[in-house]
């Protein structure tokens, strides 16, 4: 997509309000025709002639906010693909809103719209979108980077979906492993890889025990990123990596098996969170951490009763080999926060699906040992537009996972379920650590379109972890 400021021609867009007429003779027609300026219509004036013209609704005035221009937007890029409008012109007007975030979040939505993930064999018409903008405020500079904010923004959430899309039978962790060197070492990210004796040589009892069941080899992925050389204040993302996920033998139903390539959502997240960091230069220190596996049925694969060790040195028993992505976080966690000594971290996962049963796909859940670091996140969040719901780390319910002949046991039985599973992960953050987890279960993977956001991969978080650690600053 071109983004050109200070340039006309093309299909021109018009604004409207659900609560303020236009004095202009097509949106009175549209009124008169059903057409209401709710958030996301969108009408089509063709003209042969010259100009076409699209009018689009943004909702009530004194309710704009940048989640409703990004719909708009979105509506209105598939509109400009399916009528084959390849160019499109706004001279923008002043909504009462930051313009500077008015701009990006057009820039957002059109490319939200772009989106799409396919393997058929028959490739859709290509369409280059040419976007010509005329601002009403200045500097220019200003504006020209925060559309370069958003454009590495959305490489990040884009190629998370990538990840996240792609099935087990291409996406291993040996190719998860390959594919994160070859997309982020260019961009200056130091990507090492730990193949199987190396782990088993660092302790990471619990994360082999989950991988011992497949044929494809784990892979311990460690990516860093040091953007800036005045401090050693490094923020650890953790991503839970589980490429495939039978459920071990503890066996998931088929139905349930179909999209489990996605319960490495987690991992996605955090690689495209490193690539949305590092095409934008930004000055912060990041490590990311993926703990790759499957977990299989074989005669190899670890079972229900057994007693496993991890890194931290605790016993857990296994009470359900489904529970197994915690298994790998205890690992991987410990390691970011007692080897490479991280000053705060986060962990994503695909963990639960007591989080769906809880808020559905429209909230992640969340538990902290911090509540600063947390409000930190839920600023970065909010701006970002990506919802998050605090659960209680309450220390009442530990006592759900523990264990009689063990430091621990993998589940918590029934209840509070996305809570135990997080408690669990963080018995393995050292020492007092900050540290916020966040169950991606719902968000991660959708089972139909919402909003913007496709069917399949969102790419969640992306957004809110690049702008918590690369905030764009003022309007």
């Amino acid at each position: 997509m071109k983004f050109n400021l200070d340039k006309k021609g093309g299909a021109k867009v018009i604004f409207a309000f659900s609560d303020e007429a236009k004095d202009l003779s097509l949106v009175k027609w549209a009124n008169e025709h059903g057409f209401l300026g709710e958030v996301g219509e969108v009408v089509y004036f063709p003209n042969v002639e010259g100009e076409s013209l699209f009018l689009v609704g943004i909702g009530n005035k004194s309710e704009l906010n940048e989640e409703s221009i990004k719909l708009a937007s979105f509506n209105l890029y598939k509109e400009l693909k399916k009528n084959k409008e390849n160019i499109v012109s706004f001279e923008m007007e002043d909504f009462g809103l930051c313009h500077r975030k008015t701009m990006m979040a057009i820039y957002e939505g059109l490319c939200q719209g772009s989106y799409n993930f396919t393997k058929k064999s028959s490739k859709e018409e290509d369409f280059e979108l040419e976007v010509n903008y005329t601002p009403f405020i200045r500097p220019e500079g200003k504006l020209e980077e925060g559309l370069k904010y958003i454009e590495n923004q959305m490489n990040g959430v884009f190629f998370a979906r990538e990840l996240c899309n792609e099935t087990a039978n291409i996406m291993t962790p040996d190719f998860l492993a390959t594919t994160v060197k070859t997309n982020l070492q260019p961009l200056g990210v130091k990507v090492t890889v730990y193949e199987r004796e190396e782990i088993e040589n660092m302790g990471m009892d619990a994360f082999m025990s989950v991988a011992k069941g497949s044929d494809n080899e784990p892979r311990f992925i460690v990516m860093e990123y040091n953007g800036d050389r005045s401090t050693k204040f490094r923020t650890g993302l953790v991503g839970k990596g589980i490429t495939y996920d039978s459920g071990g033998y503890c066996i998931k139903p088929a139905d349930s098996m179909a999209s489990m390539h996605s319960d490495m959502g987690g991992a996605a997240t955090v690689i495209g969170t490193m690539m949305a960091i590092a095409r934008s230069k930004a000055k912060v220190n990041v490590v990311g951490i993926v703990a790759a596996c499957e977990n299989m049925i074989s005669g190899h694969a670890y079972k229900t009763g057994d007693i496993i060790s991890s890194m931290a040195g605790k016993t857990i028993e296994i009470g359900n080999t489904d529970a197994e992505g915690r298994l790998t976080l205890a690992d991987a966690v410990y390691f970011a926060t007692s080897e490479l000594k991280v000053d705060r971290v986060i962990d994503l996962a695909t963990l639960t699906g007591a989080v769906l049963v809880a808020l559905g796909e429209e909230y992640t859940g969340v538990l902290t040992n911090n509540s600063e670091f947390l409000a930190e996140l839920k600023e970065s969040a909010k701006n970002a537009g990506e919802k998050i719901w605090e659960l209680p780390n309450d220390k009442a319910y530990k006592k759900l996972f523990e264990s009689k002949v063990a430091d621990l046991k993998n589940t918590g039985g029934r209840y509070s379920g996305s809570i135990t599973a997080g408690q669990f992960v963080g018995c393995f953050v050292d020492g007092n650590t900050p540290w916020v987890h966040m169950d991606i279960a719902g968000t991660a993977y959708l089972s139909k379109a919402n909003g913007y956001l496709p069917e399949r991969a969102t790419g969640v978080h992306v957004k809110t972890l690049y702008q918590l650690l690369n905030p764009m600053g003022s309007c």
